[in-house]
Protein backbone atom coordinates (compact mmCIF):
# COMPACT_ATOMS: atom_id res chain seq x y z
CA UNK A 1 0.00 0.00 0.00
CA UNK A 2 2.95 2.16 0.72
CA UNK A 3 4.32 1.84 -2.74
CA UNK A 4 1.23 2.23 -4.69
CA UNK A 5 0.40 5.58 -2.44
CA UNK A 6 4.02 6.98 -3.35
CA UNK A 7 3.59 6.08 -6.86
CA UNK A 8 0.35 8.21 -7.12
CA UNK A 9 2.07 11.41 -5.99
CA UNK A 10 3.29 13.65 -8.05
CA UNK A 11 6.45 16.56 -7.19
CA UNK A 12 3.95 19.65 -5.53
CA UNK A 13 1.91 16.48 -3.68
CA UNK A 14 4.87 15.03 -2.52
CA UNK A 15 6.00 18.76 -1.39
CA UNK A 16 3.08 19.62 -0.06
CA UNK A 17 2.66 16.40 2.28
CA UNK A 18 5.86 16.29 3.34
CA UNK A 19 5.56 19.91 4.28
CA UNK A 20 2.48 19.04 6.27
CA UNK A 21 4.44 15.61 8.28
CA UNK A 22 7.50 17.96 9.35
CA UNK A 23 5.26 20.67 10.39
CA UNK A 24 3.96 17.58 12.63
CA UNK A 25 7.07 16.33 13.97
CA UNK A 26 8.18 20.03 14.75
CA UNK A 27 4.71 21.13 16.52
CA UNK A 28 2.57 18.51 16.72
CA UNK A 29 -0.20 20.75 15.97
CA UNK A 30 -2.24 20.50 12.73
CA UNK A 31 -1.52 22.52 9.82
CA UNK A 32 -3.93 24.28 7.60
CA UNK A 33 -3.49 24.77 4.07
CA UNK A 34 -2.73 28.75 4.36
CA UNK A 35 0.28 28.18 6.40
CA UNK A 36 1.26 24.76 4.14
CA UNK A 37 1.20 27.29 0.84
CA UNK A 38 3.79 30.00 3.16
CA UNK A 39 6.45 26.39 3.58
CA UNK A 40 6.71 25.41 0.16
CA UNK A 41 9.68 25.89 -2.24
CA UNK A 42 7.63 27.63 -4.81
CA UNK A 43 4.47 30.03 -4.45
CA UNK A 44 0.79 28.25 -4.26
CA UNK A 45 -2.27 29.63 -3.37
CA UNK A 46 -4.15 28.16 -0.42
CA UNK A 47 -7.00 26.89 -2.34
CA UNK A 48 -4.59 25.04 -4.80
CA UNK A 49 -3.04 23.30 -1.75
CA UNK A 50 -6.30 22.63 -0.41
CA UNK A 51 -7.86 20.59 -2.95
CA UNK A 52 -4.23 18.12 -2.85
CA UNK A 53 -4.61 17.83 0.70
CA UNK A 54 -8.51 16.72 -0.01
CA UNK A 55 -6.49 13.95 -2.27
CA UNK A 56 -4.13 13.13 0.25
CA UNK A 57 -6.82 12.35 2.88
CA UNK A 58 -8.75 10.71 0.43
CA UNK A 59 -5.54 8.03 -0.13
CA UNK A 60 -5.22 7.73 3.75
CA UNK A 61 -2.67 9.04 4.02
CA UNK A 62 -3.66 12.97 6.53
CA UNK A 63 -6.65 13.26 7.99
CA UNK A 64 -8.47 16.15 10.15
CA UNK A 65 -8.59 15.52 13.36
CA UNK A 66 -11.90 17.17 15.12
CA UNK A 67 -10.71 19.35 16.94
CA UNK A 68 -9.32 21.76 13.99
CA UNK A 69 -9.65 22.38 9.88
CA UNK A 70 -5.89 21.89 10.02
CA UNK A 71 -4.34 18.23 9.21
CA UNK A 72 -2.29 15.70 10.74
CA UNK A 73 -0.68 12.61 8.98
CA UNK A 74 -2.11 9.38 9.61
CA UNK A 75 -0.07 6.21 10.89
CA UNK A 76 0.46 5.44 7.15
CA UNK A 77 1.27 9.05 6.37
CA UNK A 78 4.38 8.48 8.73
CA UNK A 79 5.23 5.14 7.89
CA UNK A 80 5.41 6.71 4.55
CA UNK A 81 7.63 9.65 5.47
CA UNK A 82 10.18 7.70 7.09
CA UNK A 83 10.78 5.17 5.08
CA UNK A 84 10.53 7.51 1.74
CA UNK A 85 11.40 10.77 2.58
CA UNK A 86 12.87 10.99 6.11
CA UNK A 87 17.00 11.96 5.85
CA UNK A 88 19.25 10.44 8.74
CA UNK A 89 22.69 12.08 8.37
CA UNK A 90 26.06 10.68 10.43
CA UNK A 91 26.04 11.38 13.60
CA UNK A 92 28.85 14.17 14.23
CA UNK A 93 31.98 13.24 16.25
CA UNK A 94 31.18 15.70 18.77
CA UNK A 95 27.77 13.68 19.23
CA UNK A 96 29.16 10.35 19.29
CA UNK A 97 31.98 11.60 21.76
CA UNK A 98 28.92 12.74 24.39
CA UNK A 99 26.78 9.56 23.40
CA UNK A 100 30.13 7.57 24.83
CA UNK A 101 30.71 9.60 27.70
CA UNK A 102 27.36 9.44 29.25
CA UNK A 103 26.85 5.67 28.57
CA UNK A 104 30.39 5.30 30.14
CA UNK A 105 29.32 7.87 33.21
CA UNK A 106 30.78 5.57 35.76
CA UNK A 107 33.50 4.87 34.74
CA UNK A 108 35.53 1.76 32.98
CA UNK A 109 35.06 -0.79 35.42
CA UNK A 110 30.95 -0.31 35.54
CA UNK A 111 28.89 -3.86 35.53
CA UNK A 112 27.09 -4.50 31.87
CA UNK A 113 24.24 -3.82 34.04
CA UNK A 114 25.00 -0.40 34.69
CA UNK A 115 26.43 0.46 31.28
CA UNK A 116 22.49 -0.64 30.11
CA UNK A 117 21.11 2.05 32.46
CA UNK A 118 23.21 4.92 31.29
CA UNK A 119 22.46 4.29 27.90
CA UNK A 120 18.63 3.86 28.57
CA UNK A 121 18.96 7.09 30.75
CA UNK A 122 21.06 8.89 27.89
CA UNK A 123 18.41 7.66 24.88
CA UNK A 124 15.95 9.20 27.02
CA UNK A 125 17.72 12.05 27.62
CA UNK A 126 18.22 13.19 24.08
CA UNK A 127 14.83 11.40 22.35
CA UNK A 128 12.62 13.14 25.30
CA UNK A 129 11.20 9.92 25.41
CA UNK A 130 11.65 6.68 27.21
CA UNK A 131 14.92 4.77 26.69
CA UNK A 132 14.47 1.20 26.86
CA UNK A 133 17.00 -1.99 26.58
CA UNK A 134 16.37 -5.55 26.88
CA UNK A 135 19.32 -7.52 27.45
CA UNK A 136 19.99 -11.46 28.07
CA UNK A 137 20.76 -11.79 31.04
CA UNK A 138 24.17 -11.52 32.58
CA UNK A 139 26.03 -15.02 31.91
CA UNK A 140 29.08 -14.48 34.89
CA UNK A 141 32.20 -16.55 35.23
CA UNK A 142 31.91 -18.56 37.74
CA UNK A 143 34.73 -18.90 40.75
CA UNK A 144 33.15 -21.36 43.33
CA UNK A 145 30.29 -23.70 44.39
CA UNK A 146 29.30 -25.21 47.90
CA UNK A 147 27.09 -27.84 49.44
CA UNK A 148 25.91 -27.17 52.72
CA UNK A 149 23.31 -29.05 54.55
CA UNK A 150 20.23 -27.42 55.97
CA UNK A 151 18.30 -30.74 57.07
CA UNK A 152 18.30 -34.52 56.23
CA UNK A 153 16.50 -34.00 52.85
CA UNK A 154 17.56 -30.26 52.09
CA UNK A 155 20.86 -28.57 50.88
CA UNK A 156 22.03 -24.86 50.15
CA UNK A 157 23.61 -24.75 47.05
CA UNK A 158 26.28 -21.32 47.55
CA UNK A 159 27.55 -19.83 43.45
CA UNK A 160 30.45 -17.30 43.84
CA UNK A 161 31.09 -15.16 40.58
CA UNK A 162 34.69 -14.07 40.08
CA UNK A 163 32.89 -10.59 40.34
CA UNK A 164 32.11 -11.71 44.18
CA UNK A 165 28.64 -11.92 44.09
CA UNK A 166 27.10 -15.16 45.71
CA UNK A 167 23.92 -16.05 44.94
CA UNK A 168 21.95 -19.03 47.07
CA UNK A 169 19.62 -22.20 46.39
CA UNK A 170 17.98 -24.92 48.11
CA UNK A 171 17.97 -28.54 46.60
CA UNK A 172 16.16 -31.46 47.77
CA UNK A 173 19.03 -34.04 48.72
CA UNK A 174 18.33 -38.14 49.47
CA UNK A 175 17.65 -39.25 52.75
CA UNK A 176 20.84 -40.42 54.34
CA UNK A 177 23.20 -38.53 51.87
CA UNK A 178 26.44 -38.78 53.71
CA UNK A 179 28.35 -35.44 54.16
CA UNK A 180 31.41 -36.98 52.03
CA UNK A 181 28.99 -36.93 48.58
CA UNK A 182 28.13 -32.67 49.32
CA UNK A 183 32.01 -32.93 49.80
CA UNK A 184 33.22 -34.80 46.80
CA UNK A 185 30.24 -33.13 44.72
CA UNK A 186 31.32 -29.55 45.56
CA UNK A 187 35.18 -30.89 44.87
CA UNK A 188 34.29 -32.18 41.15
CA UNK A 189 32.48 -28.79 40.41
CA UNK A 190 34.96 -26.91 41.50
CA UNK A 191 37.45 -28.69 39.24
CA UNK A 192 35.19 -27.88 36.54
CA UNK A 193 33.92 -24.81 36.08
CA UNK A 194 36.29 -22.88 37.67
CA UNK A 195 36.20 -19.61 34.98
CA UNK A 196 33.74 -20.57 32.75
CA UNK A 197 30.23 -19.45 32.32
CA UNK A 198 27.32 -20.82 33.54
CA UNK A 199 26.46 -21.80 30.41
CA UNK A 200 29.85 -23.01 29.38
CA UNK A 201 30.11 -25.10 32.68
CA UNK A 202 26.52 -26.55 31.87
CA UNK A 203 27.97 -27.80 28.21
CA UNK A 204 31.26 -29.41 30.25
CA UNK A 205 29.62 -31.27 32.50
CA UNK A 206 27.38 -32.33 29.29
CA UNK A 207 30.28 -33.59 27.66
CA UNK A 208 31.95 -35.19 31.21
CA UNK A 209 28.51 -37.03 31.96
CA UNK A 210 29.75 -40.52 31.06
CA UNK A 211 33.15 -40.14 32.21
CA UNK A 212 32.13 -38.71 35.76
CA UNK A 213 29.54 -41.60 36.18
CA UNK A 214 32.78 -44.16 36.13
CA UNK A 215 34.62 -41.76 38.86
CA UNK A 216 31.69 -41.04 41.29
CA UNK A 217 28.73 -42.67 42.67
CA UNK A 218 25.03 -41.79 41.62
CA UNK A 219 24.01 -40.12 44.47
CA UNK A 220 26.70 -37.68 44.38
CA UNK A 221 26.18 -37.27 40.66
CA UNK A 222 22.65 -36.43 41.31
CA UNK A 223 23.73 -34.08 43.72
CA UNK A 224 25.81 -32.40 40.91
CA UNK A 225 23.40 -32.63 38.32
CA UNK A 226 21.11 -31.60 40.76
CA UNK A 227 22.86 -28.19 42.05
CA UNK A 228 23.66 -27.07 38.30
CA UNK A 229 19.98 -27.34 37.22
CA UNK A 230 18.93 -24.98 39.93
CA UNK A 231 20.72 -21.99 37.66
CA UNK A 232 18.86 -23.36 34.95
CA UNK A 233 15.34 -22.43 35.26
CA UNK A 234 13.05 -19.96 33.61
CA UNK A 235 13.12 -16.99 36.27
CA UNK A 236 16.81 -17.20 35.97
CA UNK A 237 17.56 -17.09 32.38
CA UNK A 238 14.79 -14.45 31.95
CA UNK A 239 16.12 -11.08 30.01
CA UNK A 240 16.65 -7.66 32.06
CA UNK A 241 14.82 -5.19 30.88
CA UNK A 242 15.43 -1.38 31.41
CA UNK A 243 12.94 1.25 31.27
CA UNK A 244 14.20 4.95 31.71
CA UNK A 245 12.35 8.68 31.31
CA UNK A 246 8.56 7.52 31.62
CA UNK A 247 8.21 11.01 32.96
CA UNK A 248 9.57 12.47 29.62
CA UNK A 249 6.37 11.49 28.22
CA UNK A 250 4.03 13.67 30.47
CA UNK A 251 5.70 16.68 29.09
CA UNK A 252 3.63 19.43 26.74
CA UNK A 253 0.35 17.41 26.90
CA UNK A 254 -2.12 19.62 25.33
CA UNK A 255 -5.83 17.72 25.83
CA UNK A 256 -7.04 15.12 27.71
CA UNK A 257 -6.74 12.68 25.03
CA UNK A 258 -3.30 12.82 25.09
CA UNK A 259 -3.05 12.16 28.66
CA UNK A 260 -5.12 9.29 28.62
CA UNK A 261 -2.89 7.92 25.45
CA UNK A 262 0.04 8.27 27.55
CA UNK A 263 -1.79 6.53 30.37
CA UNK A 264 -2.41 3.64 28.54
CA UNK A 265 1.09 3.54 27.26
CA UNK A 266 2.56 3.61 31.06
CA UNK A 267 -0.01 0.29 31.31
CA UNK A 268 1.51 -0.99 28.15
CA UNK A 269 4.94 -0.56 29.61
CA UNK A 270 4.35 -2.33 33.22
CA UNK A 271 2.90 -5.22 30.62
CA UNK A 272 6.66 -6.32 30.35
CA UNK A 273 6.51 -9.90 29.08
CA UNK A 274 4.10 -8.15 26.09
CA UNK A 275 7.14 -5.67 25.81
CA UNK A 276 9.91 -8.55 25.82
CA UNK A 277 8.43 -10.33 23.07
CA UNK A 278 8.08 -6.65 20.79
CA UNK A 279 11.84 -6.22 21.49
CA UNK A 280 12.46 -9.08 20.87
CA UNK A 281 11.23 -8.86 17.22
CA UNK A 282 13.75 -6.79 16.76
CA UNK A 283 16.71 -9.15 17.28
CA UNK A 284 15.69 -10.93 14.53
CA UNK A 285 16.97 -8.40 11.76
CA UNK A 286 20.17 -6.32 11.02
CA UNK A 287 20.03 -2.51 12.38
CA UNK A 288 17.17 -0.10 13.39
CA UNK A 289 13.88 -1.21 13.38
CA UNK A 290 11.14 1.43 13.58
CA UNK A 291 7.23 0.86 15.11
CA UNK A 292 4.45 3.21 14.47
CA UNK A 293 1.36 3.31 16.37
CA UNK A 294 -1.08 0.62 15.42
CA UNK A 295 2.15 -1.54 13.54
CA UNK A 296 1.94 -3.49 16.80
CA UNK A 297 -0.15 -4.29 18.85
CA UNK A 298 1.13 -3.37 22.03
CA UNK A 299 0.85 0.36 21.15
CA UNK A 300 -2.04 0.02 19.15
CA UNK A 301 -3.99 2.04 22.04
CA UNK A 302 -1.70 4.79 23.34
CA UNK A 303 -0.53 5.19 19.58
CA UNK A 304 3.08 5.49 20.29
CA UNK A 305 6.47 4.98 18.19
CA UNK A 306 9.10 2.24 18.89
CA UNK A 307 12.56 2.92 17.73
CA UNK A 308 14.96 0.05 18.54
CA UNK A 309 18.10 -2.16 17.16
CA UNK A 310 19.78 -4.97 18.40
CA UNK A 311 23.33 -5.14 19.93
CA UNK A 312 26.12 -7.85 19.28
CA UNK A 313 28.61 -9.49 21.80
CA UNK A 314 32.40 -9.63 20.64
CA UNK A 315 30.83 -13.30 19.08
CA UNK A 316 28.87 -11.41 16.89
CA UNK A 317 26.23 -12.92 19.07
CA UNK A 318 23.02 -10.80 19.35
CA UNK A 319 22.23 -9.74 23.11
CA UNK A 320 19.70 -7.55 23.78
CA UNK A 321 18.46 -4.45 22.00
CA UNK A 322 17.81 -0.75 22.85
CA UNK A 323 16.30 1.96 21.87
CA UNK A 324 13.37 5.10 22.45
CA UNK A 325 9.33 4.92 22.50
CA UNK A 326 7.69 7.85 22.73
CA UNK A 327 4.88 9.84 20.89
CA UNK A 328 4.59 9.32 16.64
CA UNK A 329 6.17 12.76 16.44
CA UNK A 330 9.28 11.44 17.55
CA UNK A 331 12.62 13.08 16.05
CA UNK A 332 13.04 10.36 14.04
CA UNK A 333 15.74 12.52 11.87
CA UNK A 334 18.15 12.75 15.21
CA UNK A 335 16.85 9.45 17.27
CA UNK A 336 17.20 7.05 14.24
CA UNK A 337 21.21 7.66 14.03
CA UNK A 338 21.41 7.71 17.99
CA UNK A 339 20.07 4.59 18.09
CA UNK A 340 21.37 2.78 15.77
CA UNK A 341 25.36 4.32 17.01
CA UNK A 342 24.45 3.53 20.72
CA UNK A 343 23.97 -0.09 19.92
CA UNK A 344 26.84 -0.48 18.15
CA UNK A 345 28.65 1.20 20.86
CA UNK A 346 26.94 -1.16 23.50
CA UNK A 347 27.66 -3.93 21.30
CA UNK A 348 31.93 -3.19 21.76
CA UNK A 349 31.78 -2.24 25.32
CA UNK A 350 29.83 -5.47 26.23
CA UNK A 351 32.09 -7.45 24.08
CA UNK A 352 34.94 -6.15 25.72
CA UNK A 353 33.90 -7.31 29.22
CA UNK A 354 32.60 -10.59 28.30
Amino acid sequence: MHSESLSALDDRTRQIFRAIVESFLDTGDPVGSRNISRLLPRSLSPASVRNVMADLEQIGLIYAPHTSAGRLPTELGLRMFVDSFLETGELSAGERSRIEAEVRARGDDTSVENLLTEASQMLSGMSHGAGVVLAAKADVRLRHVEFVRLEPTKALVVLVSDSGSVENRVIDIPNGLPASALTEASNYLNAHIHGRTLSEARAELERLADARRKEIDALTDKVIADGVATWSGAAQDAPTLIVRGRSNLLDNLTATEDLERVRMLFDDLEAKTDLIQLLGLAEGGEGVRIFIGSENKLFSMSGSSLIVAPFQDSADQVVGVLGVIGPTRLNYARVIPAVDYTAQLIGQLVGRKG
